[in-house]
This record gives C-alpha cells, sequence and structure tokens, in this order.
C-alpha cells in the first residue's frame, strides 16, 4: 500500500560535512522501512551561533536533523528543551522539530556503548575533551567503567574531573598503566593528522586491547592505521550506526524499544556494507 503521509525532510548538519554517510545509511532504512522521509545533508558556516542556528533549522522545512563537527554544544544552546542524557553531557547531535519547539537528544553516547560494550572495557583512555568525549565519558561512567581522560590543552578538562582521571597529553608520556581501550574523540582524524606525537601514542596503543576512532572514512583513520600495527582497531562506522538508529525512531516518535531498534540497526550496518 503506498504511503501517502506528507514526505519528512531530514539531514545531518556540520562542517566539513561531504564525507558523512548518514544520508546514505538513512535512506536506505526508511526505504525499507517504508517511511516516507528523505535525508539530505548541510554544510554551515563553522562560525554559526546558536541563534542562527535555529534560524536556519525553523526556517527550513526539516522535521529533524542530526548534528556533527564542529556544532554539538552550539546546537545545545539553540533548543526548546532538552530530552535524557543530554542533560547531563550539554551536548547533543539528534533535533527532533515538534510543533515549531526544537527538541534536542543524545545518542552518541548509547550509540557508543553500543559499538564497545562486547569488548568488556574495565579501564578506557579517552581521547579529546570536546562534545562527542562528554557522550562517551558520561556513559562510561553510567556503566562503571574507569576512565582516564587526556587533551592537547588543560582548560577543557576540568568538566571531565567527576569522571576519572584527567591529564594532559604530555603527562601521558611514559605511562605505564594498561588501558583495555583507548578512544580517539578528537577531531584530528578529520584533519588527516594523529591527536598525538607517535612516540607518546604508540607504548599506549601496545598495551590496549583496542583502539577505537569516532571518526570514519573510505579507509583507514591515521590513528586506526598506526593502531593496526599494534592491536585490534576500529573506526567510528559502528557508532554511526547505532547513533543513528535511535536517532531515526527519535524523528519518527517510535517507542524505544530493543527489538525495534536492533532490527534499524542492522538495516543501516547493512547499507553501509552494500555501499563500502
Amino acid at each position: 500500500m503506498q504511503n501517502t503521509q506528507q514526505l519528512k525532510l531530514l539531514a545531518v548538519i556540520g562542517n566539513p560535512i561531504k564525507h558523512s554517510l548518514s544520508p546514505l545509511m538513512h535512506n536506505y532504512a526508511l526505504q525499507k522501512l517504508g517511511l516516507n522521509s528523505f535525508y539530505t545533508r548541510f554544510c554551515l558556516p563553522q562560525d554559526i551561533d546558536s541563534s542562527d542556528l535555529a534560524d536556519f533549522i525553523l526556517s527550513s522545512d526539516l522535521a529533524g536533523v542530526n548534528v556533527t563537527l564542529p556544532f554539538k554544544e552550539t546546537c545545545f544552546r539553540a533548543l526548546d528543551s532538552i530530552q535524557g542524557i543530554a542533560n547531563e553531557i550539554c551536548a547533543v547531535n539528534t533535533i527532533v522539530r515538534k510543533d515549531d519547539k526544537l527538541i534536542g537528544y543524545n545518542t552518541d553516547a548509547e550509540g557508543f556503548y553500543h559499538a564497545i560494550k562486547s569488548h568488556n572495557p574495565k579501564h578506557v583512555l579517552l581521547l579529546g575533551a570536546g562534545g562527542s568525549a562528554r557522550s562517551i565519558a558520561t556513559i562510561l561512567f553510567r556503566n562503571n567503567i574507569n576512565l582516564t581522560i587526556a587533551n592537547r590543552s588543560t582548560e577543557k578538562l576540568a568538566y571531565f574531573s567527576q569522571f576519572g582521571e584527567t591529564l594532559s597529553f604530555a603527562d601521558l608520556g611514559g605511562k605505564t598503566e594498561c588501558y583495555d581501550i583507548i578512544v580517539n574523540a578528537t577531531s584530528a582524524s578529520v584533519k588527516g593528522v594523529l591527536p598525538m606525537q607517535e612516540e607518546i601514542l604508540i607504548p599506549l596503543l601496545q598495551q590496549s586491547r583496542l583502539a577505537y576512532d569516532l571518526m570514519y572514512q573510505a579507509g583507514d583513520t591515521p590513528f586506526c592505521a598506526l593502531a593496526k600495527r599494534y592491536t585490534q582497531a576500529l573506526d567510528g562506522k559502528a557508532m554511526l550506526v547505532y547513533q543513528g538508529a535511535l536517532a531515526l525512531m527519535y524523528f519518527h516518535d517510535m517507542e524505544i524499544q530493543d527489538m525495534q531498534f536492533m532490527h534499524i540497526a542492522k538495516i543501516m550496518a547493512e547499507a553501509l556494507k552494500v555501499s563500502l
């Protein structure tokens, strides 16, 4: 039976955004699920403020938006209400427009946890202190996983002290502690570089069980390419799938149930497998 419901327009916003697999993944799932929606992408100016960002969404026909770098914290200040774990994180990656009100969610946190929980980490080293790092620190802390957070500069680390030990990248040099997972939550891979000097990173990788880069691209990110010489390495495609499945459910006002969530995630993973 033909779906006669009005077309729902969805999008991901970021800068850069050309690399994003979200439109491919979402449109594949929307077609498979028989939902009358279309998903696209928009590259916005990096210096856009929260007011202009809200105006952009409200003056468009967008019913839902996913948010990626560098707008996750900017978007948080543009919303009429915040739901769930996003209140703790103070960053959003999913916005639903309802009655001309903007409602924010964070699906990054749950998406990341679903991607790594089978590895049963006991101690995680988190590199970075931006919006994505906030999501990861919050969900790992909720699940009683020991956490060390490191960043190039120390200004943003004060917030993270509630979750565990905080260090500068320089302080990691000579560290003998073993981490089950090292997570790259910096934007270094987008720029085609490593998050820190090799001489500091390599000894950490040698003692880890998994290196996880939140970023992804057609080939290995610089972080994953280096990590694969010393340990198992994964990029952010699994997290993309899980956070995307949750976002799709919010966009279409679905009840969040595990069976439906896993079904949608399976379809989205299939989209990436078919295309890559």
